[in-house]
């Protein structure tokens, strides 16, 4: 699974949701596939908590501490005009 994009990662999550709504596959499948989903809900997960780590923005506090705050989408804004 590591080898999936975040995309390709949720559009198989997509697709095992609807597997699961329609009801038709047998409990023994149906296992397997929620199983799947739940694997493919912690990856995104992951590389979503990856991808904020990586958007943050490094500044000092009071003391001249450094210290990690989100990225304000108006700073990447005010940056590029």
């Amino acid at each position: 699974m590591e080898e999936l994009s975040f995309e390709e990662a949720f559009q198989q999550l997509e697709e095992t949701v609807l597997t699961l709504q329609n009801g038709q596959l047998p409990l023994e499948k149906a296992i397997e596939h929620f199983e799947r989903g739940m694997r493919l809900v912690h990856y995104c997960n992951d590389l979503l908590q990856r991808a904020e780590l990586r958007v943050r923005q490094l500044t000092v506090d009071g003391q001249g501490m450094p210290v990690a705050q989100p990225l304000e989408l108006s700073q990447l804004t005010d940056e590029i005009e």
